[in-house]
């Protein structure tokens, strides 16, 4: 019976995200795992619930925001062809590339500067430059975050991706980008996948088509960015082994979830999957994120979120134009 414990914290998350799925299919413009964070949020806010998501659900609630949060990202895979980001050519691999490693330093440097707490800045900076909450979570899990530090990134993310959905449209139009411009741009700046995919469309299928491809270059350098975090944790622990005369555990150079991404990766790449298979590990994906975000939602407590809120908002909003600016400027000399 101990071994179930996971079971009713795991059963609610996976109501959550169902119930997330029925809000964005009411409210179309709203995308589902913004839906699935929100209720988990609402959920967590309420009084008499937190005994029992403190309690009885926590065990589940966990198993939901950590363990398929990482199958989410493995999942995710699947949606990444090397062929078609070789066909951007060289020029523009190497932009996108450093596109993501400026966005990073800039996003942690700003998050620093407005003294976000603990992890919280450098979470910040993966989910803003690479790809949103899944990026969040890979490198909460490469640093062994506390899990008090990933809320707060969680929800600028999923903040200022939902804005783009209506900013960058409106943009679009007083810059004068053509389809595959406002692509590019929309590829290189907005954070999650499927926040993309809501923003880009407005445009039409050539916009859609460009910005798809150009984030999936971003989402690849999840793994190098995760496997030099794992490195730096790994030579933290040993110092602070050394100090203390104790050992501590390492974490693997690339953790096994990453791992996992890279084969599905290499699957989508060079093994013809049929268009069914995709559609069915598309929906896989975003439902184990689903889930996974209202764990996180149900998780966190509002008021510990407002000790840092004014901050956290203005840090992110700072780090969102710039990098709107960044990716602006790449597009127009492109």
């Amino acid at each position: 019976m101990t071994r179930l414990r996971w079971l009713p914290g795991l059963a609610l998350a996976a109501a959550g995200a169902a119930a997330g799925f029925g809000l964005h299919l009411l409210l179309p413009g709203l995308p589902w795992l913004t839906a699935a964070l929100i209720l988990g949020v609402i959920v967590g806010s309420i009084p008499p619930f937190r005994p029992g998501l403190d309690g009885a659900l926590a065990p589940g609630l966990a198993v939901a925001s950590r363990r398929l949060l990482r199958l989410g990202i493995v999942v995710l895979g699947l949606k990444l062809s090397l062929v078609d980001i070789a066909r951007l050519g060289w020029v523009a691999i190497l932009a996108i590339v450093a596109l993501v490693v400026v966005s990073f330093v800039i996003t942690w440097l700003i998050g620093r500067a407005f003294r976000l707490e603990g992890d919280q800045a450098v979470l910040m900076a993966a989910g803003f430059s690479i790809c949103g909450v899944s990026a969040v979570g890979a490198m909460a899990a490469a640093r062994r975050s506390p899990e008090k530090d990933t809320g707060t990134p969680i929800t600028l993310v999923t903040l200022y991706g939902t804005l783009a959905i209506v900013v960058l449209p409106a943009l679009a139009a007083l810059f004068q980008l053509d389809a595959r411009q406002f692509g590019h741009w929309v590829g290189a700046s907005v954070h999650d996948v499927g926040q993309v995919v809501a923003t880009a469309q407005t445009a039409g299928a050539a916009a859609l088509a460009v910005a798809v491809v150009v984030k999936l270059t971003r989402v690849l350098m999840l793994a190098p960015m995760v496997a030099i975090a794992s490195i730096q944790t790994r030579r933290r622990d040993a110092a602070a082994d050394a100090s203390s005369r104790t050992s501590t555990k390492r974490p693997p150079i690339v953790p096994l979830f990453i791992i996992g991404f890279l084969v599905a990766v290499l699957l989508r790449s060079f093994v013809p999957l049929p268009d069914t298979v995709l559609a069915i590990a598309d929906v896989v994906q975003s439902a184990l994120l689903a889930t996974a975000l209202f764990g996180i939602g149900a998780s966190l407590r509002v008021e510990q979120l407002a000790r840092s809120g004014l901050r956290a908002v203005a840090a992110g909003l700072v780090s969102w134009v710039v990098i709107l600016g960044l990716a602006l400027a790449a597009v127009f000399l492109s």
